[in-house]
Parts: C-alpha cells; sequence; structure tokens
C-alpha cells in the first residue's frame, strides 16, 4: 500500500476515534468526572511510560526537561490540557456532547486569532469575515440561553491556548505528553486517595469490567496520539487538518441522533453560522495555500508541500 494511503487510513482513525471517544466515557458515566479525569492523567502516565521504553525516548524528554525554554510551556500545557479534559469529561457526563463539539468547531478559527493576537499574524480579509460570523453564532446563542455556552468556551480557550503552549515547546508528541503526565499525575494520585478516604471512589464500586474500562483510558489516549504521529509523516498537513473537523462532526451528530440532546432553532442557526465560517476560513487557506505552493521549475507543476493552511488545528482530542 502507498505511504500517503496509509497515512490517510492512519489519519481516518485517528479522528473516528476521537469523534466516537464520548461513547465511551458514556459507558463509565457513573463515575465522576474529577474521579474519571484522575485516573485518566495516572493511567496515561503508565501508558506514555511505557511507550518512552518501548520506542526507547528517554534521552529526548530529559533534553526537553533540561531546557528552561520548551520545559515551562509543556507545564502551561499541562495545566491546559487538564482543564481540556476535565471539562470534556464532565460535558458527556452531563448530556453536553453538541456543545462540547461547538467548542471544536470554534477552536480552529480561536487559535487563528490567537496567532493574530499573540504572535502578529495577519489575516486577510475574508478571514476575518469567517471570525467574524463565528462570533455572531456565539453572541447569538449567548442571548438564547442567558449565559455564554461555557462549555464550548472552556474547551476552546484551553485547546487553543495548549496548541500555543506545544508550539513553543516544539515537542514530540509521546516525549510532550510523558512530561506533562508527569506534571499533573502527583495531583491526580492525591485526588484518588483522598476521593477514597472520603468514600467517594467509585471506580472499584461497579465491578471489575468497569474498573478494566477506567484503566483503558490510558491506552485510550495514546492511541490515537500514535495515528495521527503515524499519519502526520506520511500525509500533508492539509489533508491531516481537513479530516481534523471530522471529529466535532461525529460529536455532534451522536449528540443529535443517539443521546438526542436538544436543539432549538438558535441553536441551530448558531452551529450553521459556525460552519459556514469554517467553510469560508478553509476555503480561502486553500485557494491561498494554492496559489503560495512553490513550482518545480523543470516541470512547471507546483510541488507538494506538506505545509497546512493556517485554519488547520493538529493537536490533541480527547
Amino acid at each position: 500500500m502507498p505511504e500517503q494511503r496509509r497515512g490517510f487510513l492512519f489519519g481516518l482513525g485517528c479522528y473516528l476515534f476521537w469523534g466516537l471517544v464520548p461513547l465511551y466515557w458514556k459507558l463509565i458515566s457513573s463515575s465522576g468526572a474529577l474521579e474519571l479525569l484522575a485516573h485518566r492523567i495516572l493511567w496515561s502516565l503508565v501508558t506514555i511510560v511505557g511507550l518512552v521504553l518501548v520506542r526507547r525516548r528517554f534521552g529526548q524528554v530529559r533534553v526537553l526537561l533540561a531546557d528552561p525554554r520548551r520545559r515551562w510551556p509543556l507545564i502551561a500545557g499541562a495545566v491546559l490540557i487538564t482543564i481540556n479534559w476535565g471539562g470534556y469529561i464532565w460535558s458527556v457526563n452531563n448530556d453536553r456532547i453538541i456543545e462540547a463539539s461547538l467548542g471544536y468547531f470554534i477552536t480552529p478559527l480561536f487559535t487563528v486569532l490567537l496567532g493574530v493576537i499573540l504572535l502578529k499574524e495577519r489575516l486577510r480579509p475574508v478571514q476575518w469575515i469567517a471570525v467574524a460570523i463565528a462570533f455572531i453564532a456565539v453572541a447569538g446563542m449567548t442571548i438564547e440561553n442567558g449565559r455564554p455556552p461555557w462549555v464550548a468556551l472552556i474547551l476552546t480557550f484551553s485547546f487553543g491556548f495548549y496548541g500555543l503552549a506545544k508550539k513553543k515547546a516544539n515537542a514530540g508528541a509521546i516525549e510532550g505528553m510523558a512530561v506533562e503526565s508527569a506534571v499533573v499525575a502527583p495531583l491526580a494520585l492525591v485526588a484518588i486517595v483522598i476521593l477514597g478516604l472520603q468514600g467517594g471512589s467509585t471506580v472499584t464500586s461497579h465491578g471489575p469490567g468497569y474498573f478494566v474500562l477506567v484503566l483503558l483510558t490510558g491506552p485510550l489516549t495514546a492511541i490515537p496520539l500514535l495515528l495521527f504521529g503515524a499519519a502526520a509523516t506520511r500525509i500533508s498537513m492539509t489533508t491531516l487538518g481537513l479530516l481534523n473537523y471530522l471529529t466535532p462532526v461525529i460529536q455532534f451528530l451522536l449528540g443529535t441522533l443517539v443521546f438526542h440532546e436538544h436543539m432549538s432553532p438558535i441553536r441551530w442557526a448558531g452551529f450553521t453560522l459556525v460552519w459556514l465560517a469554517l467553510a469560508i476560513f478553509t476555503t480561502d487557506s486553500l485557494t491561498h495555500h494554492r496559489r503560495t505552493r512553490p513550482t518545480d521549475p523543470r516541470a512547471g507543476s507546483p510541488v507538494a508541500s506538506p505545509s497546512a493552511p493556517e485554519s488547520t488545528t493538529r493537536t490533541a482530542y480527547q
């Protein structure tokens, strides 16, 4: 099988995995979000340590820890991804999957806005229009509910700033996650112990099968990262970035069709505006990408480039 086709299948599997993961969290929703978050962090660390051992990445991990310019962004990233994971688990346990999907639809636009504000990047007029449409969508849903869509905004902000931290750290998926997990694992362990002492621990009270499902949240976190890494080395970031949108689409469909979460007319209008904004932004980015691709002077044809359009967000989902 050609490498590009294999890469596409790896990427497809990665984003399908992340899109369907709410079904898994529903299986263990008898436990609270805080307890599940703590166990996910702990077993993710165990899984990642195993991967570091198998792939002999301890040298790269030590390099990250020794360099403060990379270590501190990873520490910040650990806090941000913990907030993101906790918010996402809470949203699934409390029937807010649709609102969570909204957060991940908005994230690519928010990431670009961060680039403008913090990295002094520039947007083209069409891209500003897309960002404005997304803002109008969020404002409309805020007016309808009498409050902002907090779940979506928490997931968007934490994920967007997490992507910025990862960009500054410039670390591989496994090495970066090893540092991040190690940073928050002690707090996760303390939370598990306190819940146990207070009688609030539930993961061992639903039978061995339930406990095994909780333990598997570690591999559940690592497997799609490995698929993503395998895809990123084989296909262009443009293709990978477009596959990115599969995840919130699947989550939205699960929320509406499987779990029958409420969708008011205003909410439908808000999502439609967000999808319109993404369509405008992505189309403009792809058009600009094609125009600016380097040309091979010998053949007069564009040279394949691994770079992505500005709209794509390529970091760890739930």
